[in-house]
């Protein structure tokens, strides 16, 4: 009879907290919702100010790229007789005042500014980029701290659990209807996971320090409830993923912007082999004398084209190459990155609902049927036990599976510049 007793105690322990495990809702009221995390990211983070401010620098120097060099004046007193420099007689004796415009070859100014407008463009998207990179790495972070704390809310309800086994088996064995074994077996259940929750929320505190960082915070500032959306469908295909981020990923908008300004730079040295032109006027003040003025016309000559010019175009062309093939294979990068993201959150997703619709039920009901063998004495303690720890393990993982899903979401949203055709469209709520 004791045993009977002790049995629909444990019973009725192990219902009342299989719905904490399956729920997850034991977390603060107080939420930080994901849309508020990222405007304070957007808002505080160091590296995205940083980022944007270099595309300001770049955007300054595109004006001055286009506009012609200064203007040179000169002031000359010119042929003072020695023996008598204050002497204004001589003929030849002036005060002279230059200006000369140095006027480069048609057509360099354009490209030069072409090429730094070009290139303040690529700075301005990388910044952009920037910004969907932090953002998915927030999102990223937001979502494993969800799937830590609703892991932690189980690990802990299945702690419970066991203590209340540990209760029973005391009783049990004080009433002569259990073996002293059972009592240690209870414990060392218990000892597991504490040990395991020791070790998630250790990884926790250091998930929680990396999202502060991002969002600009103390690292220990403390990190209230997350929220974890429902699955949601299947993602289109990687090719049609890919076209997105053709159309609208900053980082490509970027590679393409660098190419047309290393061809605007070819462009220009190629024209460096036509000189530049000098055009200056003079006035010449003779105090015994009538004034003088005077015109002038100068050529840059490039007469060491060979060791100059030449180089400066063979760099250039390689230069234009080379934002190419980078063009080219970040063309390539993303496409297998969203290859491997899109299998990856398939997989996620697919398991997550097996686990959900199937693994953890079945894993709760073996927790049942174990509890009701070891009643009838079928099962040794330990198997009540193991039983236990595999459901724990099998909740945990549906919630991991999950979390992995909308890591991988937002991983693909970073590379497609826009959000997922499938993350609009969430089936339910968070949990």
């Amino acid at each position: 009879m004791p045993r009977i007793r002790a049995m629909n105690l444990l019973l009725v322990l192990a219902a009342s907290l299989a719905p904490a495990i399956a729920a997850g809702d034991l977390a603060p009221q107080d939420t930080l919702r994901l849309q508020d995390a990222i405007r304070e990211a957007l808002a505080a983070n160091p590296m995205l100010r940083a980022a944007r401010l270099k595309a300001e620098a770049a955007a300054e120097r595109v004006a001055p790229q286009g506009a012609l060099p200064d203007p040179e004046l000169s002031v000359a007193f010119m042929n003072r007789m020695i023996s008598s420099p204050g002497s204004t007689m001589d003929p030849m004796t002036m005060n002279q005042v230059q200006l000369t415009q140095m006027v480069p070859w048609f057509g360099k100014l354009g490209l030069a500014k072409e090429r730094a407008a070009k290139l303040a463009q690529a700075e301005l998207l990388d910044a952009e980029e920037t910004e969907r990179m932090l953002v998915a790495q927030v999102k990223s972070l937001y979502y494993r701290l969800a799937y830590m704390d609703r892991a932690l809310v189980i690990m802990n309800a299945s702690r419970d659990l066991l203590r209340s086994f540990v209760q029973v088996s005391q009783a049990m064995y004080a009433a002569g209807t259990a073996v002293q074994q059972d009592v240690y077996q209870a414990q060392v259940g218990v000892a597991r996971m504490s040990e395991e929750i020791t070790l998630m929320e250790q990884e926790r505190t250091a998930m929680a320090a990396r999202l502060n960082a991002l969002l600009g915070r103390e690292a220990t500032a403390p990190i209230p409830a997350l929220e974890l959306p429902e699955e949601t469908a299947e993602l289109p295909p990687a090719d049609s993923l890919m076209a997105i981020a053709v159309a609208n990923r900053p980082a490509l908008k970027a590679a393409a912007a660098r190419v047309a300004g290393a061809e605007a730079a070819y462009r220009l040295a190629r024209r460096e082999l036509y000189p530049d032109l000098m055009i200056g006027i003079s006035y010449g003040q003779r105090p015994a004398y009538q004034d003088m003025g005077s015109l002038m016309l100068g050529l840059r000559l490039p007469i060491w084209a060979g060791s100059r010019q030449l180089p400066m175009r063979k760099e250039m062309e390689a230069m234009r190459a080379m934002a190419e093939a980078e063009a080219q294979d970040l063309y390539n990068r993303t496409y297998a990155e969203l290859v491997e993201l899109k299998a990856e959150a398939e997989r996620s997703r697919r398991l997550s609902r097996l686990y959900a619709t199937s693994i953890v039920p079945q894993a709760r009901a073996s927790v049942s049927a174990a509890l009701a063998a070891y009643r009838v004495g079928r099962v040794d303690y330990m198997s009540v036990v193991e039983n236990q720890m595999i459901a724990n393990r099998y909740e945990t993982e549906s919630v991991r599976l999950l979390a992995d899903y909308w890591q991988a979401v937002a991983e693909i949203e970073a590379r497609i510049g826009v959000a997922a055709p499938a993350a609009v469209e969430t089936n339910g709520g968070a949990r």
